[in-house]
């Protein structure tokens, strides 16, 4: 590459890199009430860029705190990157919709972030007390099962030690789910500052009716009588909150009584296929992987039921375990269930795969919804490979081929009456030393598939046993037709080779299969005969 090349990438290099933001911005919350504190969270991997960014433009709206700087290195794909963090303790000035400006690092540039700034509760205490508990419900009455958060927050204007503790949320009839880690920030109440411990639950109702939350005691060691030359000094506090009620409401009459109960404020359904048949080909034994994902706001994983299967004519379906998740948010907990499967079409033509419906109860609205999947087409084309195999196909191609069968039944009659010929005159004569074969053997063959069944390995055991069955009288689909145990291991082997969870298949019901196959058809030319071989499971 000559040095104008050389010179020309390396700017196109820097200006793409002037291009990228190297300053990123987030907040712990985008909702606070007004006195508390937010954390504004800065982040630079320009390692060129030097000093620290301006936060002139914050003072129009808020006091800055405090300023943290963090330097970080964490490896990513083998490249080792370093990172600056910043965090500044913010106190907004006003209550209402603020904008945290864009601030600037160098050539740098965040992005804006949007804050609500609400009206502080006038039923807080005030200030005489250096330590209270204050708990708060998002809702007061929800359906049963439903979601309701409970927010419980820690004030304290004196220090306090580690040794904190709360009593764990317990009611009867409700389960109790805790919304990621415990938070801090600040919070002025009358013009003193207070720290503040928040901590969020997500409450779900069992049973209907009105039901009780005990109130929650916290104890800790203030810090305000210890001495400065003291090694532990301070005093025990414990304070406790009020008890609230839930009121749990039944299910409603008109909801239908064969569909799950699910009340939710939004409910969704995504899905995605790898490869996408709409956008390429799809042949017969085509591997595709279908993925559903069924996501519902105010509701915990476990309480998303499995969805309607694949079930169609001419279609197999693989399905893999289903994948659960819990999102956490400000407005609680966001649940996720993924349902992948492996369809592979056995049949050419349109493959109508009908819609998938999931009915729940809108709590946001407060009335019955079903969210859908429309119904779509798969279109399978002939795989000339295995045409020949494939069920369904058409019944013309089948009398096209009838000559060519009856031409090797014909041939196979003729050497059959040769051979028994030969054998009635060589009867009589002296026994001569048989060749051995240039190929490997059936015993050879047979201990292959053997050894491939116990180490449970698909992949080898599908090659031993297409080399195995080349040395018999009898195709494997002509074997399976007959034998209904082979029929189902083979289906199971190859839903191993297809399913991304082929690791779990187990051979020994292929090798029985094999074993049990009846004498005097399949493999009867490996257990009788002249030096034949000693029967698969001898007695």
């Amino acid at each position: 590459m000559s040095r104008v090349g050389v010179f020309l990438l390396s700017l196109l290099w820097a200006l793409l890199a002037q291009a990228e933001p190297t300053l990123q911005a987030s907040v712990d919350r985008t909702r606070v009430e007004a006195g508390e504190t937010v954390e504004l969270i800065l982040e630079s991997q320009d390692v060129t860029q030097f000093g620290k960014p301006d936060l002139s433009s914050l003072d129009a709206d808020f006091d800055v705190r405090g300023t943290r700087q963090l330097n970080s290195l964490h490896t990513l794909d083998g490249e080792t990157r370093a990172s600056t963090r910043w965090i500044v303790s913010l106190l907004p000035k006003r209550s209402g919709s603020l904008t945290i400006p864009a601030l600037q690092l160098g050539q740098s540039h965040s992005q804006p972030i949007e804050l609500q700034v609400l009206q502080a509760d006038a039923s807080r205490p005030g200030n005489a007390s250096q330590v209270f508990i204050e708990t708060t419900l998002d809702a007061r009455e929800v359906y049963v099962q439903a979601q309701a958060v409970l927010t419980v927050r820690i004030y304290h204007s004196v220090p306090l030690y580690d040794d904190s503790s709360l009593s764990p949320v317990q009611a009867e009839g409700i389960k109790v789910e805790a919304l990621g880690e415990s938070r801090t920030y600040e919070k002025d109440i009358n013009g003193v500052r207070h720290g503040v411990i928040e901590t969020r639950y997500a409450l779900y109702p069992q049973q209907s009716g009105v039901l009780p939350l005990p109130g929650l005691t916290f104890t800790a060691t203030a810090a305000d009588d210890a001495s400065p030359g003291s090694t532990r000094g301070g005093r025990q506090v414990q304070v406790a909150s009020t008890a609230l009620t839930l009121t749990a409401k039944a299910i409603p009459a008109g909801y239908p009584k064969n569909v799950p109960w699910l009340p939710a404020r939004s409910l969704s359904l995504e899905e995605h296929w790898n490869p996408d048949p709409a956008q390429q080909p799809t042949q017969i034994g085509d591997s595709l992987t279908r993925s559903i994902t069924l996501r519902a706001e105010g509701l915990s994983s476990t309480q998303l039921p499995p969805l309607p299967a694949t079930e169609i004519d001419g279609l197999r379906r693989y399905p893999d375990q289903a994948l659960l998740r819990n999102d956490v948010s400000e407005r609680g907990m966001t649940a996720n269930r993924e349902e992948r499967e492996a369809l592979v079409p056995v049949r050419s033509g349109a493959l109508a795969l009908p819609s998938v419906e999931v009915t729940w109860w809108n709590t946001r609205e407060d009335h019955l919804e079903t969210s859908t999947l429309p119904a779509r087409s798969v279109q399978v084309q002939a795989n000339p490979a295995l045409e020949s195999d494939t069920p369904g196909g058409d019944p013309r191609a089948g009398i096209g081929r009838l000559w060519p069968w009856q031409l090797a039944t014909l041939l196979l009659a003729l050497s059959t009456a040769l051979g028994f010929t030969l054998w009635w005159r060589a009867r009589s004569r002296p026994a001569v030393l048989k060749v051995a074969p240039s190929g490997p053997s059936p015993r050879t063959l047979l201990d292959d598939l053997k050894r491939a069944c116990q180490a449970n390995d698909s992949h080898a055991t599908r090659q031993a046993l297409d080399a195995w069955a080349r040395q018999q009288p009898e195709t494997l689909a002509e074997m399976a037709a007959r034998f209904v145990p082979l029929s189902e291991a083979l289906d199971a082997l190859n839903g191993a080779l297809y399913s991304e969870s082929g690791q779990y298949w187990q051979g020994a019901d292929l090798w029985r299969a094999i074993g049990d196959i009846p004498q005097g058809e399949a493999i009867e030319a490996l257990t009788t005969g002249d030096g034949g071989l000693p029967p698969l499971y001898p007695k």
